[in-house]
């Protein structure tokens, strides 16, 4: 592994300091990971969202768009699919998808199986966009890490995935 560089303190440390200080009997240790965790989380969501605006797409609207992408050719899904991946209620949902049927992203259209049901669609210019989106979205998210060595990084995501999928348990 390579030698790390000197690390700084960051606002984290100051509120482990201060619980120190006042409540000695505290054990932080996963206040210091979350709370990094969190602060990562929104530096990053701030980031990705201004990567994507270049687009005229916000980051839940990007996330409909990548759905569809990840599908696969012909880049269709039902409200109620992508619903259930993006973890949205439908009324959330059918907010982002009226957005970008009007922006000419998408289109929905009767599903041939289900007479009740719906299709949306990705349409050529939301495939050109959610190309051009999730480069721009990886250049900011590879920028970022570039703090860390391929080593580290890896490290980490393993590290993370394990901790996310220990939260994940019933």
């Amino acid at each position: 592994m390579s030698e790390r560089p000197e690390q700084r303190k960051d606002p984290v440390d100051a509120i482990i300091e201060q619980w120190a200080a006042v409540r000695p009997d505290l054990d932080t240790a996963a206040m210091e990971v979350f709370g990094r965790v969190g602060r990562l989380s929104l530096a990053m969501g701030d980031r990705m969202e201004k990567a994507y605006a270049r687009f005229g797409i916000s980051r839940g609207e990007f996330d409909v768009l990548a759905t569809l992408r990840r599908s696969g050719e012909p880049y269709t899904l039902s409200p109620r699919q992508l619903s259930a991946t993006l973890m949205l209620t439908t009324g959330g949902m059918t907010g982002r998808l009226d957005k970008l049927e009007r922006a000419g992203l998408l289109r929905r259209s009767p599903d041939p199986h289900d007479r009740r049901g719906l299709r949306v669609t990705l349409t050529d210019k939301g495939l050109g966009v959610v190309d051009e989106a999730v480069a721009a979205g990886l250049a900011v998210q590879t920028e970022a890490l570039s703090a860390l060595d391929a080593e580290r990084a890896a490290l980490l995501a393993g590290l993370l995935r394990e901790l996310l999928a220990g939260t994940e348990r019933p």
